[in-house]
């Protein structure tokens, strides 16, 4: 592994026991019924252990999208063709897209990398990381290098630096990648040994001839690699995604940085469960959003031990159902710093 891996592996702690404790206790004089808040007070105490005090602060928050193609799209496993990455890519940058639109009610930037998209982009707000354009049709061989997977973690452990050093103090996983719904359900049956269909959905789309196609993609490309399940590098380079794996990188690079991270939808939870396993500490820093409408994204949040905060039906990814649930973590922290005491208030308890 990279230097750059193994610092930030080795800087990811478990979060502070009696931070959380004391972040219980101070709930409980509250002006409301112990627990009553049910999961916002889970958020305030969890935030509470990552930053190890009383005194948290969300104001400054970032949805990280991740950009990357991927080969496997010659099988015919997504209702859009590939071109539409780079073209939705320029849509975020222009602010058009529907992350753009739920992270400016929130107040939260979108942070762009281009880490694998098939074009040349250029733009005065887009990151470029490009580590290659498009992975390889994992049907056929697998998607990426090993030394090419610890590069894309690495991008995205240096980024969640850079934005910690910006004063960012919350992160959301957020990508676009047409056809990333089959490498994140491949890399599912793999972590959890499950059949293919169980991890398979429909992703953009496809009608249930497309979800057949997917189903056998899937199988084909487990039994070409043959990935390592104990070994998630393994499992990422034959079966991943670039955006996987630099998202992957965020996760780790934010709880080196004791900075929280929200996470999205199936891709980016794949990438969450990714990161666990590559540095299992690394789950007390994360927050589940939402659980869509892709049907491996619940087995996935039940591998992470994640309970999400909103079901909303959804299942665009781009990091939306985490720029909603922004809104509630903000909501958790606001509890913490304005609601008053019992004492306070001269309510009696």
């Amino acid at each position: 592994m990279s230097h750059k891996l193994n610092e930030a592996i080795a800087r990811i702690r478990p979060t502070d026991v009696q931070a959380r404790a004391d972040a219980a206790r101070y709930l409980d004089t509250l002006t409301k019924p112990p627990g009553s808040l049910g999961k916002l007070e889970d958020i305030a105490v969890r935030l509470a252990g990552i930053e190890g005090s009383l005194s948290l602060d969300v104001s400054r928050k970032a949805v990280v999208v991740m950009a990357a193609d991927h080969g496997v799209c010659e099988e015919g496993v997504s209702a859009f063709p590939a071109e539409v990455t780079p073209q939705m890519v320029m849509n975020f940058l222009h602010g058009g897209a529907a992350i753009n639109v739920l992270a400016r009610q929130a107040g939260a930037d979108v942070v762009c990398v281009d880490i694998g998209v098939n074009a040349d982009l250029a733009h005065e707000s887009l990151r470029v990381r490009k580590v290659r354009k498009g992975t390889a049709n994992i049907a056929r061989g697998p998607a990426m290098s090993r030394e090419e997977a610890i590069l894309a973690i690495s991008h995205g452990i240096e980024l969640a630096g850079q934005l910690a050093d910006d004063g960012y103090r919350l992160l959301a996983t957020g990508e676009m990648g047409i056809g990333n719904t089959t490498p994140s359900a491949a890399m599912l049956a793999v972590f959890a040994s499950i059949e293919p269909e169980l991890a398979v959905g429909r992703g953009t789309g496809v009608d249930d001839a497309g979800v057949r196609r997917k189903r056998d993609t899937i199988r084909q490309a487990i039994a070409v690699n043959a990935p390592d399940a104990a070994d998630p590098l393994d499992v990422l380079s034959k079966l991943g995604g670039l955006e996987i794996a630099g998202l992957a990188g965020v996760i780790l690079g934010a709880a080196a940085r004791q900075v929280p991270v929200v996470v999205d939808g199936f891709i980016a939870s794949i990438a969450a469960l990714t990161a666990v396993r590559i540095a299992p500490n690394a789950r007390e820093y994360l927050i589940a959003s939402h659980v869509s409408q892709e049907q491996g994204h619940r087995l996935v949040l039940e591998r992470l031990g994640l309970s999400p905060m909103l079901d909303m039906h959804m299942r665009l990814g781009e990091g939306t159902g985490a720029a909603l649930a922004f809104h509630l973590v903000e909501a958790a922290v606001r509890i913490m710093r304005e609601m008053a005491t019992f004492d306070s208030a001269g309510v009696s308890r």
